[in-house]
């Protein structure tokens, strides 16, 4: 066997367990609308997932992640479009007949079974060679770290140690995908962000493509090679957590990942290739322009994320954009504290402000200048921008 960070499984030749040649599309969801009635689970999906890729659905309730994780494991079939595993179409394929493995919330093992028989269930039920059985189960047992807990019982296991044996039981057929629908949900808050760490490492070693549905944005980011970030049975913007959180394409994504500044106003005109200028926060601001081109005098939306928002009591010099703000309210969040400040036209401005910026004690009602350097704003197309409540209502239904 090989060391604990290395994979047990063959990888020569540069494939990965199932023998495919990695980077080559696994999934592809060729225009799949999906409908119930009259409402439309899905409309329009359109994209692949590579092989050996680690590709996130993330939204909030009724997005249509789940719809869209169920028809590609066969549960739902789609009202059009296709989704082909491996370039053949499964559209209309049973779920036993498509090579991949569905991890739920709950998890299902068998309580009268040790650990190994757990593992072991898939390919025995195939008919697999003892000898492979044992090889398959003793290399998956040791990827998840559970080799001295094989003799034991599901209820003798912590959480996270029966999300692992469960894991370990959904990978030893060596799927083509193994689809995993908001596996974390049922752990408590510690638990949760040490698997995100756990569900990565094992994904990196046994290197076969996880397509994961959550509506955690830290999940998402933390675990994600790309995200697909779902609204109202719409893919918003598929890109890695960085272009996501970075650059996202719309309102709803800069606001569902993450937190943001998103101040309503008009696009003025151009100021060179890079830049352009906002009317916002009640003065004139140069800014960089987002992918959707805005008409000069077009609305617009600002965004700008609280950790890049700097805050001081002397006018900044350099090329920042700046504002002159008075501060609301001021919360102690560890790292950073939370300033809430208001702009000139009363638009709140939030800033997270850590220890290297240096400031004396500041209290409500105290005026600063707030600033940004140009390439830290992002240019949006007008939309409505949803209130604290509106997200917290999301990610309640959720």
């Amino acid at each position: 066997m090989t060391g604990s960070h290395t994979t047990a499984i063959d990888t020569s030749a540069g494939h990965d367990a199932t023998g495919r040649a990695p980077g080559g599309p696994v999934i592809e969801i060729d225009n799949v609308t999906k409908r119930f009635g009259d409402y439309v689970a899905v409309a329009e999906a359109d994209f692949s997932i590579a092989s050996g890729e680690f590709f996130s659905m993330l939204g909030p309730s009724g997005c249509g992640k789940t719809t869209t994780l169920r028809m590609i494991a066969g549960f739902e079939s789609p009202s059009s479009g296709a989704i082909r595993l491996e370039g053949t179409d499964v559209s209309r394929v049973p779920p036993h007949k498509r090579n991949v493995n569905t991890v739920f919330q709950h998890y299902a093992l068998f309580p009268h079974m040790s650990v190994w028989d757990n593992v072991a269930y898939g390919p025995r039920s195939k008919k697999v060679d003892k000898a492979q059985v044992r090889k398959r189960v003793d290399e998956l047992l040791e990827i998840v770290r559970l080799t001295d807990f094989a003799e034991r019982r599901p209820a003798q296991l912590s959480g996270g140690q029966q999300q692992r044996v469960a894991l370990a039981r959904a990978l030893v057929n060596y799927p083509s995908a193994l689809l995993l629908d908001e596996p974390l949900g049922a752990l408590d808050l510690k638990l949760r962000q040490v698997m995100q760490f756990e569900l990565k490492r094992i994904q990196r070693e046994v290197g076969i493509t996880f397509i994961y549905v959550t509506h955690d944005q830290e999940e998402a980011l933390t675990m994600s090679d790309r995200i697909a970030v779902m609204n109202a049975g719409n893919v918003d913007q598929i890109g890695t957590p960085t272009e996501i959180y970075d650059r996202p394409s719309t309102v709803f994504v800069a606001s569902f990942i993450g937190q943001a500044n998103l101040w309503p106003g008009r696009q003025t005109g151009r100021m060179n290739s890079d830049f352009v200028e906002v009317e916002v926060l009640g003065t004139t601001l140069k800014a960089r322009p987002g992918e959707t081109a805005i008409e000069p005098g077009g609305q617009a939306t600002l965004m700008v994320r609280p950790e890049r928002v700097r805050v001081s009591m002397d006018v900044p010099s350099g090329d920042v954009a700046t504002v002159r703000a008075t501060v609301r309210d001021l919360t102690f969040q560890g790292p950073v504290v939370r300033l809430s400040l208001a702009a000139p036209d009363d638009s709140t401005i939030l800033a997270h402000v850590g220890p290297e910026q240096d400031l004396p004690l500041l209290r409500p009602g105290d005026e600063v200048h707030v600033c940004w350097a140009p390439d830290a704003s992002l240019v949006l197309p007008a939309a409505d921008i949803p209130t604290t409540e509106d997200l917290e209502e999301m990610l309640d239904d959720s």
